[in-house]
């Protein structure tokens, strides 16, 4: 019951004070509100590029020709090397027994036109079974096969930027147009796919058959890619290490370093994780630093409290208050003003993510377990500045405490 009481009185307390106590519980709410926007940007952040990930292809391998490496965000390829052919697509499926599909592929930023619109976009020449291993899905008309690859048809799969960009509003299936002064036939529309993991538009794309886009296109005998789709998530690595061996040997390297570098989705996934626990980590010791300097301040208004109220001390000491309810009196205090504080956060950070949302066409998840986390943790921060002050009040001597002015 004296718990009760002491929440109660101090509820009146604090009410009394409303001014100081919103300046004691501002550095809470402004800590607590931007550690939630911050970290639900991020999570949301972290889903779409994970998303991205997951639409580059099911149980995805990507061999790339050469070394590469992220520059600016960016895949880039270190040196131009011809040692990556369509027939090491054939022997992967061959050879490789965790391997279910290979399509080899080349690109090349071309300019495209049609009647007196043109365009710059990613020409991407690829065999008919990349389209299953990419993931992509025809939103309108067809994809080519095998056999227009084999006889090198002039036809095209537009990406719905490329449709904008060239057609408008106007249905192009069926319609020529001209790479590079050469003419194709949209034979069909992929569906959006919108960005991937680097950034990149790939819905700015045309999909022509590889060895058009070889032969007529960039005259080459060599592939930029060779994406593989694995039997099963399970067997990534394994595929992996399949195709680096069958590669090594194919290419005669011996002792020298790879002429290709491999990714799978697996280790892509993983390090996004990482990221994503990296970034966690900087936004709790933000949320850290935050609530410490919250906690500073419920400990300077707390001392003032003590302070201004030491007759009032004295005279419930005299009238029967032992040094343990004048110390849960200040405890309970110091623990309201930062639940408080961590409660207006909370709802402050959550109605600000979802209108950062709303404003700016971002997606925001949202974490209530980490709200509830928060919440708790600034009850506790309140509760250990509040020891402080609530142990110098406990130890005030009636008369003397009677005596102050």
């Amino acid at each position: 019951m004296k718990i009760s009481r002491n929440a109660l009185l101090s509820c009146e307390i604090l009410a009394a004070h409303k001014l100081r106590t919103l300046l004691s519980v501002t550095g809470i709410v402004v800590g607590i509100g931007a550690v939630m926007v911050v970290y639900s940007a991020g999570r949301g952040a972290e889903e779409r590029i994970l998303d991205r990930i997951r639409d580059m292809g099911t149980n995805l391998i990507v061999v790339n020709a050469g070394q590469t490496r992220i520059v600016a965000g960016r895949q880039r390829q270190l040196a131009v090397v011809a040692t990556l052919k369509p027939d090491d697509a054939e022997a992967i499926v061959k050879e490789c027994p965790s391997v279910a599909m290979a399509a080899p592929a080349i690109s090349k930023k071309l300019s495209a036109r049609w009647e007196s619109e043109n365009t710059n976009t990613n020409v991407l020449g690829m065999t008919a079974e990349g389209f299953h291993v990419r993931g992509v899905v025809v939103a309108a008309g067809r994809f080519f096969t095998p056999e227009e690859n084999r006889a090198r048809r002039r036809v095209a799969v537009l990406g719905p930027t490329v449709v904008a960009n060239l057609f408008g509003r106007k249905d192009p299936l069926g319609m020529s147009f001209r790479i590079s002064r050469i003419p194709f036939q949209v034979i069909g529309v992929s569906a959006a796919r919108g960005l991937d993991a680097n950034g990149v538009d790939q819905d700015d794309v045309i999909i022509v058959p590889l060895g058009t886009g070889m032969r007529r296109l960039v005259n080459v005998t060599h592939v930029d890619t060779i994406y593989v789709q694995a039997r099963s998530a399970e067997v990534l690595d394994s595929a992996e290490k399949e195709i680096r061996t069958l590669l090594r040997q194919r290419h005669r390297l011996r002792n020298k370093p790879d002429d290709f570098t491999i990714q799978n989705q697996a280790t892509l996934l993983v390090a996004q994780h990482q990221i994503a626990r990296s970034t966690t980590l900087l936004i709790g010791s933000v949320a850290g630093i935050s609530l410490l300097v919250g906690g500073v301040g419920i400990l300077a208004v707390m001392l003032i409290s003590v302070r201004e109220r030491t007759q009032e001390i004295g005279l419930r000491r005299a009238l029967g208050a032992v040094r343990r309810d004048i110390r849960n009196q200040f405890l309970i205090e110091s623990g309201l003003l930062a639940a408080a504080g961590g409660l207006f956060g909370v709802l402050a950070g959550v109605v600000t993510a979802y209108v950062a949302s709303w404003l700016g066409h971002w997606s925001t998840i949202v974490s209530w377990p980490v709200a509830g986390i928060a919440l708790i943790f600034s009850v506790a921060v309140g509760l250990v500045f509040g020891v402080y002050p609530a142990q110098r009040a406990a130890q005030l001597e009636p008369i003397q405490a009677l005596r102050a002015e």
